[in-house]
């Protein structure tokens, strides 16, 4: 009898255990669940920032990008854009890559300019996109070779063979400073055809529109621009595009411009625009912008958001858009030793 009585204790006890630990299990299931696919970011209202003024392609894309994953619902919390101006991005990144190195909450809007100013001689920056997280890039441009529609130069190459018989003869301007984007853009196709660049006459002016005043005033032979900034002066009949630095032909009003590749140089640069985080962002950050931003390329405001500004869409993630990054930063570095310009 007491061996019956204690076996079925034991029985009991055992029971007893093997309920409280599947108990145990089904309460920490959900727990961990939750603490893994649970993230509570974001939590409080972002911030966008363009590094330049109001009016210019970083300041629309910034707004752009907060307007419509505001607008779709994509991101609930509130939105705003802040204005950085100053050396072309350079003051923005000396405050963003020592301030803000873990601000999840702060994200900006950049180009080639973030690998230019980390590379060129003169004020430059010591922070590039190594000193961020790469989050996506959203859009390209390309650059063209534009000249006056009663131009002398009827293709690159005319332009291409003044420039070696005598430099001097030939002025090239663009909207940006010396070893700056437009600077780079207007002597690659001299670079790639085995002129010096160094010898390459290059006037800068304070922005895309005053070079092409200065072009349609007789104050400039060439000029190298955004060929998304073109459109108006060709269906007006003012100007020829001679080239565009894309790897095949771009559509609408200039589809009948050929590229650099096209007329025998293997020139190509493409003039991006992404957004970025902070280097030390966290994984549920970069996790939650990833999925944010691809949504953002893939929805409908979006697209009408592109028409409406002539950009061209080009989505990159992460991952694939540091690797670009990185293949970029080559070309730039090459041409601006070329130019006596690197650091």
């Amino acid at each position: 009898m007491i061996k019956k009585h204690r076996m079925l204790s034991l029985t009991l006890i055992g029971l007893l255990a093997l309920s409280l630990t599947a108990c145990g299990s089904g309460e920490s299931k959900p727990s961990a669940a939750g603490a893994a696919g649970e993230s509570k970011y974001p939590e409080k209202p972002l911030v966008v920032v363009a590094p330049s003024g109001a009016g210019g392609g970083w300041d629309k894309t910034a707004r752009s990008v907060a307007k419509v994953l505001g607008e779709a619902k994509l991101v609930e919390q509130p939105m705003t854009v802040e204005n950085k101006p100053g050396g072309g991005g350079v003051v923005f990144m000396a405050q963003y890559a020592t301030q803000d190195k873990k601000n999840d909450y702060r994200l900006f809007v950049n180009s080639p300019p973030i690998l230019i100013n980390n590379l060129k001689k003169e004020g430059n920056s010591p922070y590039g996109y190594k000193d961020t997280t790469p989050l996506a890039q959203l859009t390209k441009d390309y650059g063209a070779l534009v000249v006056p529609a009663d131009s002398k130069y009827k293709d690159l190459k005319s332009v291409l063979d003044a420039l070696k018989a005598n430099p001097d003869t030939v002025i090239v301007a663009g909207g940006s400073a010396p070893g700056s984007m437009d600077h780079l853009v207007a002597v690659l196709p001299a670079y790639k055809a085995g002129i010096d660049p160094k010898k390459v006459k290059y006037v800068s002016y304070d922005g895309g529109g005053q070079a092409m005043t200065a072009l349609l005033g007789g104050n400039a032979d060439v000029i190298a621009t955004d060929a998304s900034s073109v459109g108006e002066y060709v269906k007006a009949g003012k100007v020829k595009v001679l080239a565009v630095s894309a790897p095949k032909r771009l559509e609408g009003i200039l589809k009948d411009v050929p590229t650099m590749k096209e007329q025998g140089l293997d020139a190509e640069f493409n003039i991006w625009r992404g957004v970025f985080g902070p280097k030390e962002m966290t994984a549920d950050a970069k996790a939650y912008w990833e999925t944010k931003l691809k949504a953002l390329h893939e929805s409908e405001a979006w697209k009408k958001e592109l028409q409406a500004n002539s950009w061209e869409a080009d989505y990159l993630g992460s991952t694939e858009f540091a690797t670009f990054l990185g293949k970029q930063e080559t070309l730039v570095k090459d041409m601006l030793t070329a130019l006596g310009m690197a650091k």
